[in-house]
């Protein structure tokens, strides 16, 4: 809740109802505060709840609200989460980034319990804030997208696939531009392993990112036995005059295989880093070697790196980093023999996150082939 002219505050807390663990809450809540007292009881502020596990039994992440009405009013704050008898009490820890400030307008701190609905994957909670200008109370509700269903599904089958969530969308893509499905189930048949990623409607704000949902897929496809044939008539012989030649079938080589660069940017999955640093995890080495071997056997190739992070921590540092993690790929490449004069890289911080953060997938970087 915003104090005085504006908007809020958040704090959060995670309450559950009974002994869960609070790695069980991890994840992102999407949601609105509502002022419970009387002084502005029809206000709204979106708000976005994002969860990690940390040391021990704690959760940590970041908690984004929006004035509702004026998105471009918001506030970023780094949280803590720390279980409780009944749940989780979540606090602020330090305001990461601010948006539309204005003279005499502040951000209400405290902090907030809630109830958790494992049934419905919802937080009700209630804000004690600390008694600063007219800061008092405020009324949270949140919901978490959830696989409620098998995680696995025969292939070719027909299915219904259960989540959780508010007004909740299903798209084929993470750039949200193939709807597929509306509502908390969707009944299909999968041929294979597939992602689908949801969003909600409920309160979105500009921080809203897709939830990926992965369903395998098992067994093979069932097949329609082929209709049988009819019996071929039997074939006149063959006159001495014109021996029948044998023929014999060329068979057809393996497709290669599709090469890791293209014109549009792609994200090497297993190339990622150390939590707030530009050093590489030895699992991405095989793709960087894989991607050195593919620029030397195409010798006029350029391409450009691109580094970025999660929204753990500062702008202004996440820049940075992003730009030396896209470095440190480059240098990776020209040792393994590739010209450093065909590698050309750009930062983008945490500005273009995959999923949900905090997440280490979105510490990654992608390749595209320039001109």
């Amino acid at each position: 809740m915003k104090g005085s002219i504006w908007q809020l505050l958040t704090i959060l807390v995670l309450l559950m109802a009974g002994p869960v663990k609070a790695q069980s809450l991890a994840g992102i809540w999407q949601g609105v505060e509502t002022d419970t007292g009387e002084r502005d009881p029809d206000a709204t502020w979106p708000a976005e709840l994002r969860l990690q596990k940390g040391q021990g039994n704690t959760l940590f992440g970041i908690l984004y609200q929006e004035v509702g009405g004026e998105p471009r009013v918001t506030v970023t704050f780094k949280v803590q989460a720390t279980p409780s008898a009944t749940g989780l009490v979540l606090e602020h820890q330090q305001k990461l980034n601010e948006t539309g400030r204005t003279p005499g307008s502040y951000w209400c701190s405290g902090s907030i319990t809630f109830t958790y609905d494992p049934k419905l994957e919802k937080l009700t909670g209630r804000a004690t804030y600390e008694p600063i200008g007219n800061c008092d109370v405020g009324t949270f509700t949140f919901y978490r997208v959830k696989l409620k269903s098998a995680a696995k599904v025969a292939a070719g089958a027909e299915s219904t696939i259960r989540v959780s969530g508010r007004n909740v969308l299903w798209y084929a893509d993470a750039e949200l531009k193939q709807p597929v499905n509306t509502g908390n189930s969707y009944r299909t048949k999968l041929t294979k392993t597939t992602t689908f990623y949801l969003t909600q409607g409920f309160y979105p704000t500009r921080q809203s990112a897709a939830v990926p949902i992965n369903i395998q897929v098992s067994g093979a496809v069932p097949t329609k036995p082929a209709p049988a044939r009819p019996t071929p008539a039997p074939a006149a012989p063959a006159t001495p005059s014109r021996p029948e030649v044998a023929r014999q079938d060329t068979a057809r080589p393996l497709p290669a295989p599709a090469p890791v660069l293209a014109p549009t940017p792609v994200v090497l999955p297993t190339v990622l880093f150390k939590l707030g640093t530009p050093e590489l995890l030895s699992e991405g080495l095989p793709a960087l070697d894989q991607l050195a071997s593919e620029l030397k056997v195409r010798p006029l190739l350029k391409i450009r790196v691109a580094g970025h992070t999660d929204k753990i921590g500062e702008p202004e540092k996440n820049q940075v980093l992003s730009e030396q993690r896209a470095e440190a790929v480059k240098a990776y490449l020209v040792k393994a023999g590739v010209d450093a004069g065909r590698i050309s890289t750009v930062g983008y911080g945490d500005s273009r996150p995959l999923y949900p953060s905090p997440d280490a997938r979105n510490r990654r970087v992608e390749v595209a082939e320039v001109k």
